[in-house]
């Protein structure tokens, strides 16, 4: 078993083999997304959170998955298209992947370990449920698929890592 979050192998969205480990001392939120979601618009926010932090070592990475209502089945191309051409995503997206059950990838396996601000560990909820990770790897934060990106407890709790 990986020592930590940025040994564990994922790969890109265009298939290359890759890790967290590319993004190790930066601050990160984790994001599971869909194309075909109620919560879809949130990739505006989380493109602004990008915008706004990067240049600080911030960086927001997404996780397609198609567990949730179906709402994630296109393609790899399709979903890179969606994102650039719809909601601009300049931030790193990675192959579609389980975030529960039997399959679910090792990455979501120690993110689900993390309990929520009531305490709820577990499974992830929906599309967009977030993880904010810090620069050295550590999940410091769960906010569930109705937390908007930019919203206050999200940003403080971002800045905060920024600062620390």
């Amino acid at each position: 078993m990986a020592d930590s979050l940025f040994e564990l192998p994922i790969r890109t969205l265009a298939g290359e083999p890759s890790s967290l480990g590319e993004h190790r001392g930066k601050v990160l939120l984790l994001v599971n997304v869909a194309s075909k979601c109620g919560l879809t618009p949130q990739y505006t926010g989380l493109e602004r959170l990008q915008e706004k932090y990067g240049e600080r070592g911030f960086t927001v990475l997404g996780f397609p998955c198609n567990q949730f209502g179906g709402q994630e089945p296109g393609s790899a191309e399709e979903i890179q298209e969606f994102c650039s051409t719809t909601y601009g995503v300049s931030f790193p997206l990675f192959e579609k992947v389980d975030v529960n059950g039997p399959q679910r990838h090792p990455v979501y396996a120690r993110l689900t370990e993390v309990a929520d601000a009531t305490g709820e560990a577990g499974d992830v909820q929906w599309n967009f449920e977030k993880f904010l990770v810090s620069a050295d790897g550590e999940v410091v934060g769960r906010f569930r698929p109705r937390t908007e990106p930019e919203s206050a407890e999200l940003v403080a709790a971002i800045e905060a890592q920024l600062a620390g």
